[in-house]
């Protein structure tokens, strides 16, 4: 970047790489135009109109957008420097430099007829365990059974990879404390004076709220009645954190208009005949606090009632055991 500034590079991917870098190119000074594929940025996480607010963000700071189409070669002067990339339909596009983030494979071609692969990665159960009791692998090659949801996921992520290390020494140094793995999925990206972060899964009818002219707006996802997926872009640590407590919770949504309108405002745990919301088994005490903390006053009225009455009884037991001895 430092030799390239005041220059043109080429970023090839719109993905979580191809975002990041552009970034980080326009912030040192380099013209930056970005050559993807697909329709909009981000096309596994975003949808149409999430993507629209970030790539007219990043227009304005001069870059600059070409979609549906993929590079098909480079273009190099005697000392073998790039000098243009040509794209499929044989336009050549200028360059510097060129970054080229288009996507991985998990490298565990090693581990072939030694371990048990599973969705292009390395099989493991819920202690980080492969095939091989005294083998465990974590981060980006390892596919693991995602509790919360009931199935096997291979995530690229950096917060999965350093959470399933930790797991992974907690159950070779303590396997009989250590419970499975249970891991909420989570991505979080920031760039010039963005910030988002989306906990669980982007499945289902998404649901915007928020107001984008100002930076702050959000989506949840709702498949069948059900909150899968939250994100979140310029919120503080409190919203984050209720962000991720209901997607792994995943409560009840009856009322997508109220839902699109009230955004984390929307009564997730409303009081419904007195009756507490309904936790994960798994769920910490700090997310259930959280989560009795954001649910309506009446139910903690009717909680801090019950908790008074329940108190009353017992020192009345207490009194009433103490007077039949004296008898």
């Amino acid at each position: 970047m430092a030799e390239c500034r005041g220059g043109r590079a080429v970023v090839i991917g719109g993905g979580y790489i191809g975002m990041e870098t552009a970034a980080a190119l326009v912030a040192n000074r380099v013209k930056v135009t970005m050559v993807f594929p697909e329709q909009h940025c981000m096309a596994r996480l975003f949808t149409p109109e999430i993507a629209a607010f970030y790539e007219e963000y990043y227009k304005k700071r001069g870059v600059e957008f070409i979609k549906g189409t993929v590079m098909s070669s480079f273009e190099s002067d005697a000392e073998k420097k790039i000098t243009a990339i040509v794209l499929k339909d044989n336009r050549q596009i200028k360059a510097d430099m060129v970054v080229v983030g288009i996507g991985i494979r998990a490298n565990v071609g090693l581990f072939e007829g030694q371990l048990i692969l599973e969705k292009g990665g390395i099989k493991v159960n819920g202690k980080m365990q492969t095939s091989n009791p005294s083998v465990y692998a974590v981060g980006d090659v390892v596919a693991f059974p995602l509790k919360l949801y009931g199935d096997v996921r291979r995530l690229e992520h950096v917060d999965h990879a350093r959470k399933s290390a930790a797991h992974a020494v907690e159950a070779i140094m303590s396997p009989e404390k250590v419970q499975d793995y249970d891991y909420l999925p989570f991505f979080y990206s920031r760039v010039f004076t963005l910030s988002w972060q989306f906990y669980g899964d982007n499945v289902g009818k998404c649901v915007l709220f928020g107001n984008p002219e100002v930076q702050k707006f959000g989506a949840f996802w709702v498949d069948k009645g059900i909150l899968m997926g939250a994100f979140l872009e310029g919120g503080n640590k409190d919203e984050y954190l209720r962000l991720g407590t209901l997607a792994r919770l995943r409560p009840p949504v009856k009322d997508i208009e109220m839902l699109a309108k009230e955004g984390l405002a929307y009564p997730f745990f409303p009081d419904v005949k007195g009756k507490a919301p309904s936790f994960s088994p798994d769920l910490s005490v700090t997310e259930r606090s959280q989560v009795l903390l954001d649910t309506p006053p009446s139910y903690i009225l009717q909680l801090s009632a019950g908790i008074a009455a329940a108190v009353g009884i017992s020192m009345v037991a207490v009194w009433y055991a103490k007077k039949r001895r004296r008898w």
